[in-house]
């Protein structure tokens, strides 16, 4: 009897490919890959309904939490270490927790996903509460690990999310508060989910955290104006923001960044209002950090 779960499942299209040429393995990688975002489109309405529960809890003062195993688990924890440099968050608003740890993200931990005591362990010492939504990552949709963590998440009252790329069964979909199921079909090779799979959660876990930024005003028109100015990449990116939409010169711009604390958005306001820093950040808070209420008009 074949696997019930897409993600176990082999793929007629590259059964053969022991026997394939180099530049044909890269071919029909690459086919199975153009796949994946479609996949994803298809699971639209779910990625907007997570983007709307992420924001929710970040505007209750809760947190957006991934958990997962392996793969999964890695991609959660990168995409949450990926928020303050690129938007300015507490390290603490988006979090990941991964199935044996932090020596899982460099070195497989066999056995550490089986155990769904080790998850309900993981939410708990993270005090999650009915702030919070909790997002589990399983290709499959059968990592042990993360059903622990994520039934220990609803009874401490938080709302849940699952991702999978495999069919999601009625009682999984009556679970949760939303489920996103891109169907990537089997991977070129079977099992291995660190492909197509991985790069659907990728894209997935991407456009989540950017649309929950979006709305929590992080962004101006499509530039990242709550970057925080840590190192000299970031520092020339807020400078060169400050010039396109103010029209300075970099001298300027590098000034006005200063007297904003390094912090870009602050420095619009700064310019586009003509006050100082306090006022500005005092505006920016009464718009709920949103540029476009404060400042009409600047820049293309």
């Amino acid at each position: 009897m074949a696997d019930p779960r897409l993600t176990e499942r082999r793929n007629p299209r590259s059964v053969e490919i022991d026997r394939l040429s180099t530049l044909e393995i890269v071919d029909l990688v690459n086919a199975e890959d153009r796949m994946v975002a479609e996949a994803v489109g298809e699971e639209r309405d779910a990625v907007a309904r997570a983007i709307d529960l992420a924001t929710a809890a970040f505007r209750a003062g809760g947190r957006l939490i991934y958990v997962g195993a392996g793969t999964s688990g890695r991609l959660g924890v990168l995409d949450a270490a990926e928020m303050p440099p690129t938007y300015r968050t507490d390290p603490a608003m988006v979090q990941g927790i991964i199935a044996g740890g932090p020596a899982a993200l460099v070195r497989a931990q066999e056995g550490a996903e089986d155990r769904p005591e080790d998850g309900a362990r993981a939410v708990d010492e993270l005090a999650v509460g009915g702030a919070d939504f909790v997002l589990g990552i399983a290709t499959s949709g059968t990592t042990p690990y993360v059903h622990g963590a994520l039934r220990r998440a609803r009874e401490l009252g938080a709302r849940t999310g699952f991702l999978l790329c495999t069919y999601p069964s009625e009682e999984l979909l009556a679970r949760h508060d939303v489920v996103i199921a891109p169907l990537v079909g089997p991977e070129v090779i079977t099992g291995s989910t660190r492909m197509k799979a991985g790069t659907a959660t990728k894209m997935v876990l991407n456009t989540i955290t950017t649309g929950a930024m979006v709305r929590l005003g992080k962004v101006y028109g499509n530039l990242m104006v709550d970057l925080q100015v840590t190192c000299q990449k970031l520092r020339d990116r807020g400078e060169r923001i400050l010039m396109e939409t103010m029209a300075m010169e970099r001298e300027a711009a590098a000034a006005l960044l200063a007297r904003a604390g390094g912090h870009v958005k602050t420095a619009l306001v700064m310019r586009g209002r003509g006050v100082g820093r306090r006022e500005a950040e005092r505006l920016l808070e009464e718009a709920d950090g949103r540029v476009a209420r404060v400042v009409e008009g600047i820049g293309a």
